[in-house]
């Protein structure tokens, strides 16, 4: 029998695989089967909803025009810019606290002083709500203080076309940058649980229809076809459908972890809040490393003009839904990761990560890549008619096989919260990246903006592997 076995946080079918008569060979095959059943499916469908949202968006707006499409691309690129530098540690951090932490409670055996009124008590949860609280009001701030100051950096001048719409777009949109915050320090939470389903039933609609479509989402494009076109909103319409569509989701989450858990714990762990900084110091390195790679890369595109940008916008736009969908898999491996490395249970650990890899990572890749190859004429078709915006859309939407795999390695490091490495490696990377970039655009156009991109997903992969 294997050492670990008699740990109570392995439970259930994950339990009969690691603690296997024979402790050298793992079952791979059930584990990732469990994972899609219990874990990565909800997760996939859960985070569809925002990237499939921003579809939905981009597809209306293109048919308002090329100006209205390329003004699209460039403020969601400046949110995204502003948004996850705050985000993304928040969740990838809250992710793994709250695994170990659950890991760590369902080792000991008194388990009576982490419950108040039939409610969880965990300082990681309170820790990482109290952290959103601040990072909402900050978001709002900046994107409404530097607007134009951004603008300017992405290449868009005020005398230039693309102005009017990205400034209305980005006005609107820092209205929304609040429920975005509050959203994900829950779904983090969530996930630390190993409950992916909750999200996925608060965005997902109804508990008796769990895998339909998200409320947000179906929300998002009904108002998308009343407040673009009918009312003639334009561009605008499209966001403010938008931040009303996450206002509705960031309530649910609320509503639904305020049921599990309490939100503001009788103790604080200031501990925790000196590790949430320190990790998410190395985190915010990495976000800008990446963040600031493709917002050069957009800023570029955006200089040569409207139709190159549109263009991007729609490449950007598909690969980032299949890239968010991938990186489902990695938030998934993490917190499983989480679980079994606070626990020491190392051997279970390191057949995660081959599992993960193998199994998930190269296996969704691939067929990603094929599916784009396939299907991208008729996607692209959704979201404009201009023959040059399409056939600049073409480039760079066969990388899926490295991005998944770029995407699932991150979400193992984060696992073992190794967020120093990630950051260093991330820094490099970008580095080299901007420098192809900014040789290559001049030269090359749209080719050698995405052969750059290329090259750091890439080279996000060599650094992966290099550990």
């Amino acid at each position: 029998m294997h050492p670990n076995c008699s740990s109570n946080a392995v439970k259930g079918s994950l339990k009969t695989d690691f603690c296997s008569s024979n402790p050298n060979k793992l079952n791979h095959v059930t584990i990732v089967k469990n994972w899609h059943l219990s874990i990565v499916l909800p997760v996939v469908l859960a985070l569809a909803a925002d990237p499939i949202a921003s579809l939905v968006d981009t597809a209306f707006v293109g048919h308002l025009g090329s100006v209205e499409l390329a003004a699209v691309g460039v403020s969601v690129s400046i949110f995204n810019l502003v948004s996850r530098l705050f985000n993304v540690p928040l969740l990838n951090i809250t992710t793994s606290f709250v695994a170990e932490e659950q890991a760590l409670i369902s080792k000991s055996k008194d388990d009576g002083g982490f419950e108040h009124q039939g409610k969880k008590v965990l300082p990681s949860v309170s820790t990482s709500l109290a952290l959103a609280d601040g990072l909402r009001i900050a978001e709002a701030v900046v994107l409404s203080v530097i607007l134009g100051f951004l603008m300017n950096i992405m290449g868009i001048p005020m005398d230039s076309s693309m102005c009017g719409p990205a400034e209305q777009f980005l006005t609107w949109r820092a209205f929304g940058a609040p429920p975005v915050v509050i959203a994900l320090a829950t779904q983090g939470t969530f996930r630390g649980f190993k409950d992916t389903k909750t999200p996925l039933y608060a965005i997902g609609k109804y508990y008796s229809m769990p895998y339909v479509s998200s409320a947000g989402t179906l929300l998002n494009a009904i108002l998308d076809v009343i407040l673009i076109f009918p009312f003639g909103f334009g561009v605008g319409g499209a966001v403010v459908a938008t931040v009303i569509s996450e206002y509705l989701i960031a309530i649910i989450l609320l509503w639904e972890l305020n049921g599990k858990v309490e939100l503001i714990s009788p103790k604080i762990d200031w501990s925790k809040v000196s590790l949430y900084l320190k990790f998410g110091t190395f985190l915010v390195d990495r976000t800008i490393a990446t963040l600031g790679t493709l917002t050069l890369a957009t800023s570029l595109e955006a200089r040569q003009g409207p139709i190159p940008m549109a263009g991007h916008q729609i490449c950007v736009q598909i690969w980032l839904v299949v890239s968010l969908l991938t990186d489902a898999l990695a938030l998934s491996g993490q917190a499983l990761l989480a679980t079994n490395y606070s626990q020491a249970n190392y051997q279970q650990a390191r057949k995660v990560i081959y599992s993960v890899l193998k199994q998930i990572g190269l296996a969704t890749g691939f067929p990603l890549a094929v599916f784009l190859f396939i299907g991208f004429e008729a996607l692209s078709g959704l979201f404009t008619t201009d023959a040059e915006v399409l056939q600049i859309a073409w480039s760079g939407t066969l990388s899926q096989p490295v991005n998944a795999i770029a995407f699932v390695l991150h979400g193992l490091y984060y696992g073992v919260s190794d967020y120093e490495y990630v950051a260093v490696s991330m820094v490099v990377v970008g580095l080299i990246s901007s420098a192809f970039l900014l040789v290559a655009a001049p030269l090359f156009s749209v080719g050698g903006v995405w052969n750059g991109l290329f090259l750091f997903m890439t080279l996000r992969v060599v650094a992966g592997f290099w550990r």
